[in-house]
């Protein structure tokens, strides 16, 4: 019989850090993967470790947001010593462009706002042309100024999902690929899982499946209101290197590539490319960097985020089928350290203090009024 402590439904980034979170403290764990057939949207992100902007309207997000971030270098010390691969985390401080005064003054109230929230504790620079020039002198003219905070990083989302994917094995591990969960089904002592032809049981089930959580939720009486947004990303060739810090359109990969992104689109299932998106990325990527204009471009594809109504995270816990989980996050490489250190124990039971502080933010069951009006949390 397929049997295991925690069953885990997907094994992209979130999945795979549960999954190691788990299993590193000892529980037996299955990951029942889908495979690359799936919407994956953790191959196709833009590999950052942000902070700012982020929990605006939602003070409990800023903070899990920051806590992540100040886990990082532990989860890739982790599994550095568990795989041997680096993740080429960088965290020197990132920079959000800003193309008009307009945009300025409307970034500070945001930064500010968030701030304020926090009692002041999230500090963040709004830095003029000058300035910005002075950090970053590759910066083009049309670029106004810029918002800084030295709490921003990024990493190599694939070396991330590999060595994710490599320390789970590390650990015992078990990767059922190429199965796609379609039922679960609460039984007296856990949940019996239909994937495939295949039967999984587990006194445990989290399900971590991006876009499938939207039909698998119900099934455990959790609520998971999920939607597609699409975004779309440029990549160059490799070339001297010029920029260290992450920017939200421009970052240069720790391989010397060249990353030009950040659009959202309303597409459905569509993750394809479109040359109208693709130019404006290219043009904001010139305008930003104008040494960009002679760059060769060698790739792009699109990747579909997974969106909640409000753009924040669901994480909870079923009281209707207990042992079931939901964990839902359009941010899985920035909180990559929060689901393997502070989710995945109390998923797993082995949390002594149960479910992490503040957790109870981030409960589905904010949407159950019915408004499911999606927007960007950043």
């Amino acid at each position: 019989m397929n049997t295991s402590d925690l069953i885990v439904v997907g094994g992209g980034l979130v999945g795979t850090a549960l999954a190691y979170g788990a299993a590193r403290n000892g529980t037996r764990v299955t990951v029942l993967d889908e495979g690359d057939d799936a919407f994956r949207a953790s191959r196709g992100n833009f590999g950052l470790v942000w902070v700012q902007g982020k929990g605006f309207g939602m003070t409990p997000y800023a903070r899990w947001t920051m806590r992540s971030a100040a886990q990082w270098p532990q989860l890739a010390e982790a599994l550095n010593t568990d795989t041997g691969i680096d993740v080429q985390l960088r965290q020197p401080g990132g920079f959000h462009f800003c193309f008009s005064d307009e945009e300025m003054q409307a970034r500070e109230a945001r930064m500010r706002s968030i701030s304020d929230a926090l009692d002041g504790n999230y500090s963040f620079e709004m830095l003029d042309h000058a300035s910005l020039k002075a950090r970053l002198p590759g910066i083009g003219p049309a670029v106004a100024g810029a918002s800084y905070t030295r709490m921003d990083g990024h990493a190599n989302p694939l070396k991330l999902l590999r060595a994710l994917h490599a320390a789970c094995r590390h650990h015992g591990v078990r990767f059922a690929q190429g199965s796609r969960a379609t039922r679960i089904t609460p039984q007296a002592g856990g949940f019996e899982i239909e994937a495939g032809t295949a039967i999984w049981h587990a006194p445990r089930v989290v399900l971590a499946a991006g876009l499938g959580n939207r039909e698998l939720a119900p099934q455990v009486g959790l609520f998971a209101p999920v939607q597609p947004n699409r975004g779309q990303v440029l990549v160059g060739e490799r070339v001297a290197r010029f920029l260290d810090h992450p920017t939200t359109y421009v970052r240069q990969t720790d391989e010397g590539t060249i990353q030009l992104g950040d659009s959202l689109e309303d597409v459905g299932l569509d993750d394809g490319t479109t040359a109208d998106v693709l130019s404006t990325i290219a043009r904001r990527g010139v305008r930003s960097f104008p040494a960009l204009e002679s760059l060769r471009l060698v790739r792009a594809w699109g990747a579909l985020r997974v969106m909640t109504p409000d753009g924040f995270p669901i994480y909870q816990a079923s009281t209707q089928c207990p042992g079931a989980f939901v964990v839902t996050c359009h941010s899985g490489v920035t909180l990559a350290a929060n689901h393997a250190f502070s989710i995945a124990p109390w998923i797993a039971g082995s949390a002594g203090d149960g479910a992490p502080a503040g957790i109870e933010s981030f409960s589905g069951d904010r949407f159950l009024n019915g408004n499911e009006t999606f927007q960007h949390a950043h």
